[in-house]
């Protein structure tokens, strides 16, 4: 979600149950409300528009056994690049650091992410809050970052909750790739066995989401969430009541009748912060 000037705008992907994504829908099928007030759509907009993406990468040592696999999901995302997408890396383990900075050679990233060697230990929120910085240089207003990580962070010096807070103020979309073992729960350190929770509470409110995979299901994930970014429809409004107050507004989506809530899934950003006055 975005705020320009007094109008809203909000990426919304619709999906069936088994995760199919719908693309079928018109203006008329969605309701918006702000702080439980009912808003006029204004603005729709379903069209492939280039996207800002961040790739973070965990190279701790517990990834030491997935990263081929990591590589394979990277290279199936962006094999559904537009070709003014543009892209950046940052890798993280006991520290996180920009890798490749913006580029739309994502064939270089590729070849980052081929290479890496993991060690030590895992920082993943604060890959996540430096992401977030970078994208103060994106060029696109469609921004995501793209987590691939078993979720067990162990050395962050920032905090969950300062975490989301940066991202709502970010405006970008987190989707993780939770690369976890059969054998997780039973096997790995309690980071680890967080690590799923942890992914999730991550994604939650930025209209993103965690995929959990097996190794074998994280290359068709990747290219899961290439479509994904792809296949999104753009909602704006006008707030009925605009106040430039800094605080934060809680958005609410329905899908007007016909369609029924309990056959499509939505997911979106859940609010955003007024700029002040």
């Amino acid at each position: 979600m975005r705020v320009d000037s007094s109008l809203v705008l909000i990426p919304v992907h619709v999906t069936t149950n088994a995760g199919a994504s719908v693309t079928s829908l018109k203006k008329e099928d969605f309701e918006l409300f702000e702080d439980g007030v009912k808003q006029t759509i204004t603005h729709f907009a379903q069209d492939d528009a280039p996207v800002s993406a961040g790739i973070l990468l965990d190279i701790s040592g517990s990834m030491r056994n997935k990263m081929k696999k990591a590589s394979e999901a990277a290279t199936e995302f962006f094999k559904f690049a537009n070709p003014e997408d543009e892209f950046f890396l940052v890798e993280f383990n006991g520290r996180a650091r920009l890798t490749v900075p913006f580029t739309l050679d994502w064939q270089d990233i590729a070849r980052q992410i081929a290479a890496a060697k993991p060690s030590g230990m895992t920082a993943m929120l604060d890959g996540i809050h430096l992401a977030v910085s970078q994208m103060k240089r994106a060029q696109h207003t469609r921004k995501a970052l793209v987590v691939v990580s078993d979720g067990g962070d162990n050395f962050s010096r920032r905090s969950l909750r300062e975490l989301k807070a940066t991202l709502i103020e970010g405006d970008v979309q987190v989707y993780s790739l939770g690369v976890f073992d059969h054998d997780y729960q039973v096997k790995h350190t309690p980071e680890e066995r967080n690590g799923p929770t942890l992914l999730d509470q991550v994604a939650l409110d930025t209209g993103g989401r965690t995929y959990p995979v097996s190794l074998n299901d994280l290359p068709k994930i990747g290219e899961q969430i290439a479509r994904e970014l792809r296949n999104q429809y753009v909602l704006g409004y006008s707030p009925a009541v605009a106040i430039a107050d800094g605080k934060y507004h809680r958005v609410n989506l329905k899908l007007a009748p016909p369609n029924a809530e309990g056959e499509l899934r939505t997911y979106y950003r859940q609010g955003y912060y007024a700029p002040g006055q």
